[in-house]
């Protein structure tokens, strides 16, 4: 039986026509750009995630890049951030003339340490970047605590509807930031039908900027404060993820579901670690990722037993050519290194039957002689 790492055609079949309808009302009302859908979307999102304001744009790129020009981050200046990471992260610092400072990550959770990021702030750093990897929200309190006044920029791209009990209260993924960023990729647990992004802050006055720079600069048509960007959110994609909204809480907690079958499955699997969740968090497994000895060997063999996996992510950022000039070299984060040689993701779409999942762990313990 073929196990796909996604199958998105599974989730549109189940909800095609709550999704068309909502497209065929932006069609009828011919408001195709910042329409009534994305106004919807965003007073949804920011309930969601507990915020003043959420500002739909472009994609969860560009809500990085809006959040550190919104935070006047430029040449001269530094960001922390991660290593072990999508792209984006660091590309977009470099992209508003910043430059990128990682630190390591802490070896159970992915997520970048805090510690470590405090270790590297300088007289010239700006912001410091946790990223949510793979659905489990970052250790914002520790981050606060250890660099006081220090813009937080929670890239939550992967972990929209998380949360993570703070001061035994429950704080949702970039609530508690200066700043959080979302994405509404396709392959995310909430997912467009093409490209999309958002940015959360609680900040009256960083809301109204991100507002205008996501529009040229401007809060009128044709006038302008600053240089922005065209980065609006399109209404046909707020249409099609106003109708998938409903039903995130539901395939998170699915995925949840499945994540336990696997943790109980692969417990006793040597050469596999599954992933831990620490106590305080309620992750969305966006990404269902252990570490494996012999990976790129598992990898093929699950491939010739119709298991699909991904490995996020192949090389760290600090050793791609693109960022050489920062001078790190091999050695300079070893957690974030060995990840990147371990790592492996499993399917754990929430569509997922048992016979599918029966099939991936079987596959698994045939390859380790289990």
């Amino acid at each position: 039986m073929p196990v796909p790492l996604l199958d998105l055609k599974a989730q549109h079949a189940a909800i095609k026509d709550a999704v068309v309808a909502e497209m065929l009302r932006v069609v009828d009302d011919q408001a195709f750009i910042l329409g009534p859908a994305v106004e919807r979307l965003e007073r949804a999102v920011a309930e969601l995630s507990h915020v003043k304001h959420a500002i739909g744009c472009a994609s969860g790129t560009d809500a990085l890049l809006l959040a550190f020009r919104a935070l006047d981050i430029g040449r001269g200046d530094e960001v922390v951030t991660t290593p072990f990471t999508f792209f984006a992260t660091a590309g977009t610092v470099h992209n508003v003339g910043a430059t990128p400072v990682f630190a390591d990550i802490e070896p159970e959770t992915f997520n970048l340490d805090p510690e470590l990021a405090a270790a590297a702030v300088t007289s010239r750093t700006k912001a410091v970047v946790p990223v949510d990897l793979f659905g489990q929200v970052a250790e914002i309190e520790r981050f606060s605590a250890l660099m006081p006044n220090m813009p937080i920029v929670e890239d939550a791209a992967q972990s929209i509807g998380a949360r993570r009990t703070i001061g035994g209260k429950p704080v949702m993924a970039g609530q508690a930031a200066t700043i959080g960023t979302l994405s509404f990729f396709p392959t995310k647990n909430l997912g467009g039908y093409g490209d999309g992004g958002m940015v959360l802050t609680q900040d009256d006055e960083l809301a109204m900027r991100l507002k205008r720079l996501r529009v040229h600069g401007g809060a009128r048509e044709y006038f302008h404060d600053e240089v922005g960007y065209n980065s609006r959110l399109d209404t046909l994609q707020a249409a099609v993820l106003l109708a998938k909204l409903p039903y995130l809480e539901a395939w998170s907690s699915k995925r949840r579901e499945h994540a336990r079958y696997y943790d109980q499955a692969l417990a006793n699997v040597p050469g596999v670690r599954t992933p831990v969740v620490r106590p305080e968090n309620v992750s969305i497994f966006n990404q269902y990722t252990i570490r494996a000895e012999r990976r790129d060997d598992l990898a093929a063999h699950l491939k010739k037993k119709g298991v699909g996996t991904k490995v996020y992510y192949p090389l760290p950022l600090h050793l791609q050519p693109c960022f050489s000039y920062l001078g790190y070299k091999p050695g300079s984060f070893p957690e974030s290194e060995r990840a990147a040689l371990e790592v492996i993701s499993l399917p754990i779409y929430p569509e997922l039957t048992q016979a599918q999942l029966d099939e991936t762990v079987a596959a698994i313990r045939s390859y380790y002689g289990r």
